[in-house]
């Protein structure tokens, strides 16, 4: 049985990771191990997995180490956070509601060329969420993942580069395009 998305030992350590600051090495392996075991039957031994996981996320610079005189740490990067929404997204983890609250979402980046990578990578993570682009910095979406982008707004550092609007009404023409779009 192949090992899925969900069962990815380097997904479960990035979620691990992104839930704090810092986590022990041996602690990341024991948690990796009881998220993960079941789609191991039979072929690969998961403790080897999980080893290889974590060497290929510090490799790709998608966590760090950080060490002590009794043990070593590791702590996710931003582009280990930016790969976690990626694939939350790609994988349909997170979840989007039926039914519309009648609330518009609009998300507006502003990041310099010198931060190319990470505007790219907000643009993928909103198309991935349903949003609609306005302009190259101005996203539209009746879909609630306001939640979702403040969290990735707060552990990115976007204080002033990114901003969420909810609100509940638009002008009369914009609504009535963005309804037929959405097919609300």
């Amino acid at each position: 049985m192949p090992v899925n998305k969900k069962n990815n030992p380097q997904n479960a350590i990035l979620r691990i990771l992104s839930r704090k600051k810092a986590v022990s090495l041996d602690n990341l392996k024991k948690e990796t191990a009881g998220t993960v075991s079941e789609g191991f039957k039979g072929k690969t031994k998961p403790e080897y997995a999980i080893s290889r996981s974590i060497k290929s996320i510090i490799e790709t610079g998608l966590a760090e180490v950080l060490s002590t005189e009794q043990t070593e740490y590791l702590r996710i990067t931003p582009e280990g956070r930016e790969k976690l929404y990626r694939d939350e997204l790609a994988n349909s983890s997170v979840p989007m509601s039926g039914a519309w609250d009648g609330k518009w979402r609009m998300v507006i980046i502003d990041l310099p060329e010198d931060r190319k990578n990470e505007r790219e990578a907000l643009r993928y993570l909103l198309k991935k969420a349903g949003f609609s682009c306005l302009k190259n910095s101005v996203w539209v979406s009746p879909f609630p993942f306001e939640h979702f982008f403040s969290n990735i707004k707060k552990d990115l550092g976007l204080t002033n580069e990114l901003l969420i609007i909810v609100t509940e009404s638009l002008d009369e023409e914009s609504e009535k395009y963005f309804v037929e779009s959405f097919k609300l």
